[in-house]
């Protein structure tokens, strides 16, 4: 009987051959038979219930389990601990509950398994109440319930307690040093986190990882660099946690050189990885490197391409300029979500491509996919380029009517923005003056550029004593009327501006660019 090798795991083959043994049972008059019922349910839940585990293969495993009469602590402690592992920790906590509710007491194998559950839920409070239980019981003392505890603390409970729980015991385990560190790092205390770490009688890739994850996550790129140079060993979750710390801390040519010391390593790259540098070519609109990374995706990936990867490399092409390209990636993905339509629509629109994003965006409303607040972003950008006035402001009411989607500053700022270019300056006052959201400096800004553009001066003014009221330090407000009046031969305004721009002490932020030289 498998209730005796707890630590075993039956090898049948898959959930089918499960089920045929479940028929035979019935068949033959086993199905209410407490020991063959019981050991059918141990078989699932060691054999096939865990991280992988399907929706299906778990749901059968409990309605088995719901047909046993009364199970014992060994039986609930078993599905129990598949449960923990699962997709669905949830189910844990309930037939946690339910022991307490049939008056089933549990043990010292129970609470690890409780305690990992709501560790992965971040269940703090309920946590918090089965170690109360924990003490109540009297299993305070027993080592595997301790470290258990003193994780579930470090992760997501009270760090003091952690530390409390951090006794002799402990200090023979690497995985609660680990915790512990962790811990520390995450909430951003990392003088004592390395404190700990340093204080280590024996360091594993876990420990190396967490610190070095930790100074990243606090933007401590030199100190986790320096870190990452002293690990004895890296593996793949070493490199991604500097490769994705310097892409976050806007050192993407950084984090393209260290992926080249990765491949030198002979690591090889996972779809974190992959995200991480193609975020990175398109901060720095490097085509050259993305197409690289494209090829690389594919090869991990066998051709098939996920939707994740498929909508960075969407968003990376489009921010390379490369149009064309992006399309054909977002065409090949299977299962498009809202991100990839948005990213293809807010691309094409921001490289003045308006009529084939608002074509786009008709697609999408054909499918069942609904459109969010980044979605008409994109929309109302496109009817600005492409000159829609109508359909802009059909969009803009569509966004409340039809979506229960209300405007945000951004929304507003491109309805603005398409009056503007329009020349429409009138109605664009009248919009900013019925917005429901107080203006911000971007708005009247936007109003100040049309209006330089089309040469409204008195309009100008408006919008630039508005500006003037928010912040006077901006020198590319001056910038603007100062040209605009230059613009009319005003130049009587023009100097009375750049003189208002020197008495106020603000200077104009020199001009440069950058070419990008290739052998």
């Amino acid at each position: 009987m498998f209730r005796k090798r707890i630590g075993f795991k039956p090898t049948l083959p898959n959930l089918k051959t499960l089920k045929q043994i479940h028929a035979l049972m019935i068949i033959n008059g086993f199905n209410n038979n407490v020991n063959f019922l019981g050991d059918l349910v141990l078989t699932i839940s060691t054999s096939l219930v865990g991280p992988t585990a399907t929706p299906t293969v778990t749901n059968y495993a409990h309605q088995l389990f719901a047909q046993i009469p009364q199970p014992d602590t060994f039986m609930y402690n078993v599905m129990i601990r598949g449960s923990s592992q699962s997709p669905n920790p949830l189910r844990a906590i309930s037939l946690y509950t339910e022991m307490h509710r049939h008056f089933v007491k549990g043990d010292s194998y129970t609470f690890p398994f409780v305690l990992k559950a709501c560790t992965r839920l971040f269940w703090v409070n309920t946590g918090s109440a089965v170690h109360g239980m924990v003490l109540r019981l009297g299993f305070g003392s027993n080592a595997v319930v301790r470290n258990t505890l003193l994780v579930f603390h470090a992760k997501c409970g009270d760090l003091n307690v952690a530390t409390s729980l951090f006794d002799d015991s402990c200090k023979g385990d690497v995985v609660a040093w680990s915790s512990l560190i962790a811990g520390y790092a995450r909430r951003g205390d990392l003088k004592v986190a390395r404190k700990l770490f340093n204080e280590m009688p024996e360091r594993d890739l876990v420990s190396w990882n967490v610190m070095i994850t930790g100074y990243v996550k606090q933007g401590e790129m030199e100190s986790a660099r320096m870190l990452f140079d002293e690990a004895p060993v890296k593996d793949v979750v070493s490199w991604n946690a500097m490769i994705a710390g310097y892409v976050v801390c806007g050192l993407s040519k950084q984090a393209l050189e260290l992926f080249n010391e990765m491949c030198r390593a002979g690591v090889f790259p996972d779809e974190v990885t992959l995200l991480s540098l193609l975020s990175a070519c398109a901060d720095l609109g490097d085509l050259e490197n993305g197409k690289k990374v494209h090829a690389k995706v594919m090869e991990i990936s066998m051709g098939k391409l996920s939707t994740l990867l498929g909508n960075a490399l969407i968003d990376m092409y489009a921010k390379c300029g490369n149009i064309k390209e992006s399309l054909d990636v977002f065409w090949s993905i299977t299962d498009k979500d809202v991100i990839s339509w948005n990213s293809v629509i807010v691309g094409m629109a921001l490289h003045g491509h308006g009529k084939e994003s608002l074509s786009l965006f008709k697609m999408m409303q054909r499918t069942k996919i609904c459109p969010n607040e980044i979605t008409f972003v994109g929309v109302l950008v496109a009817c600005s380029h492409a000159g829609e006035i109508d359909e802009g402001y059909k969009y803009f009411d569509l966004m409340s009517s039809e979506y229960k989607i209300e405007p945000n500053i951004r929304h507003c700022g491109c309805m603005v923005d398409m009056l503007g270019r329009a020349g429409l300056l009138k109605e664009a006052a009248k919009f900013i003056d019925s917005m429901k959201i107080e203006p911000n400096a971007i708005i009247w800004r936007t109003l100040l550029a049309a209006c330089k553009v089309h040469g409204d001066v008195e309009l100008a003014k408006v919008a630039n004593e508005k500006l003037f009221s928010m912040r006077k330090d901006h020198s590319g407000d001056y910038v603007l009327m100062s040209n605009l009046y230059a613009s009319r031969g005003e130049w009587d305004g023009a100097e009375k501006v750049r003189k208002l721009m020197d008495d106020s002490g603000v200077t104009k932020i020199r001009g440069s660019s950058f070419v990008e030289a290739c052998n």
